[in-house]
């Protein structure tokens, strides 16, 4: 519960954030932005091609991974640069507003390993969902 209200606190920051970088001088249209976020076409700060983030540095992929095999050990499995290229993809879906259940459920299939060709499940899925977030497109 901890974790959606986290993530959910920070999708409605961002979301907040995006809608007041360009006022309008009504009281509507930002909280028309933040109540349905997935309505926006704007990429999200930073977004690259296809709302992708930026490739991270070595010292933030270092952290990410050191944050990804504290949930699982498996999650990695010894392929930082798979783990990294997913954890882009999460980010797309975080940048287009998607609610947290469905961040979860897309973790579920993108995080996958041999020893767990179904996901990690929901839990550790949230898990991964927030170090995605804070890690690789914290701006999102």
């Amino acid at each position: 519960m901890r974790v959606r209200t986290a993530a959910a606190v920070l999708l409605l920051a961002a979301a907040t954030a995006c809608s007041s970088s360009s006022t309008t001088g009504t009281t509507s249209a930002p909280s028309s932005a933040a109540a349905s976020p997935q309505q926006s076409t704007a990429a999200p700060a930073g977004a690259g091609a296809g709302g992708l983030p930026p490739k991270p540095d070595q010292a933030t992929v270092t952290k990410y991974i050191a944050a990804l095999d504290a949930i699982d050990k498996d999650i990695v499995h010894g392929k930082a640069e798979t783990a990294v290229s997913r954890g882009r993809d999460e980010c797309s879906s975080i940048g287009q507003g998607k609610a947290q259940d469905e961040l979860v459920k897309l973790a579920i299939a993108r995080f996958t390993s041999p020893d767990h060709p179904q996901g990690f499940g929901p839990e550790k899925a949230a898990k991964i969902v927030q170090v995605v977030h804070e890690n690789i497109c914290p701006t999102f």
